[in-house]
């Protein structure tokens, strides 16, 4: 299977730069993952398409502002750091541009109260970078840090919120999980009033996201891992619903890849936290998900191949067509999927 395979052609304009107001009036295209025939409607209607006992999974995460500018202390240059996972309570791996200006030893300043100096270059040109800080790290980060947005976003954000999902509660992301990006809280509680059961799991979201496939053959594709973690609720309330033959519901591939990494042959998972690097590509079966809710994805990326084993390759490209020819918005802030 080749990564031209998962190749589709999408005109610039339809990359969405700015999210839409309020969240809920995104588009929706419904996929019917076995047939593939599609129905066109707004975001607010995804109540129609779901039913009491189904089970819906969330990802909790919360993005960190990640995105820092710091000074090198001894030529003055401004460099940009990109914070990916906290390594204990000083050190981060982090990426940075432009490297060549940020080797090991070199020390930054950010703010009056936080410096740092990066201690190693990795092999993959991350680097970790050593902090120091006066008071409390997060409470700093909130007052120097930006919005770590992908790179196709050029536009600057407003709201730094419209980045996070309204039910964001750990933090630790580079990336938010944007198919949660179009619920509001007006909206679950409407499908808790339905009958519909909301569960959280937590998946932070690494800039591995966004790292293209590189292989022509997509089997020698090395996955980035993230950390997840499921409690012991979320557990026991996915596993009475695949007992009872109930829908499982994922908000976003984030939610669907930690239920897939948890999860037995039978489709039930187990509690706890442990780090994935699950790779779903058509011909996986899937073990716990029925249906997905998602954005759209990029050409030639694991998430669209990730959509094409949930249908089939050829339903998801037809799909997307369809979305390219309505002028749908792509992408993080574009508009949403949901493959029943």
């Amino acid at each position: 299977m080749e990564k031209k395979d998962f190749y589709f052609d999408l005109p610039e304009e339809l990359i969405a730069q700015t999210p839409v107001e309020p969240r809920t009036a995104s588009r929706l295209l419904v996929l019917d993952k076995k047939t593939g025939k599609t129905e066109h409607t707004v975001f607010n209607n995804i109540k129609n398409y779901l039913k009491a006992g189904d089970v819906l999974v969330l990802n909790d995460t919360k993005v960190l502002p990640a995105r820092i500018f710091g000074t090198r202390t001894d030529s003055g240059a401004i460099i940009e750091f990109v914070l990916l996972k906290r390594l204990n309570d000083t050190d981060w791996e982090c990426i940075v541009r432009p490297g060549k200006k940020a080797r090991e030893n070199h020390e930054f300043k950010f703010s009056d109260e936080l410096s740092g100096k990066i201690i190693k270059v990795k092999d993959d040109g991350n680097r970790i970078i050593s902090f120091t800080f006066k008071g409390e790290f997060y409470a700093i980060l909130d007052k120097v840090g930006k919005m770590p947005l992908p790179p196709y976003i050029t536009a600057e954000l407003k709201d730094q919120n419209r980045y996070q999902t309204v039910y964001a509660k750990y933090l630790g992301s580079a990336a938010a999980p944007t198919a949660g990006l179009h619920f509001t809280k007006e909206l679950l509680k409407e499908l808790e009033n339905m009958g519909v059961i909301i569960t959280y799991v937590t998946l932070h979201v690494g800039l591995g996201t966004f790292r293209p496939v590189k292989t022509d053959n997509i089997l020698e594709h090395k996955m980035h891992t993230e950390h997840y973690n499921i409690p012991k609720e979320a557990a026991e309330i996915i596993n009475k619903a695949k007992k009872e033959k109930r829908r499982i519901i994922c908000v976003g591939t984030t939610s669907c890849r930690t239920v897939e990494s948890a999860a037995d042959e039978n489709g039930f998972v187990k509690e706890g936290a442990a780090d994935t690097g699950i790779f779903i590509y058509p011909g996986y079966k899937f073990k716990c998900l029925d249906c997905l809710i998602t954005n759209f994805h990029l050409p030639e990326s694991t998430l669209i191949m990730l959509v094409s084993a949930l249908s089939t390759r050829e339903n998801i490209l037809k799909a997307y067509k369809e979305a390219i020819d309505l002028k749908y918005r792509f992408f993080s802030f574009g508009d949403a999927m949901f493959i029943k």
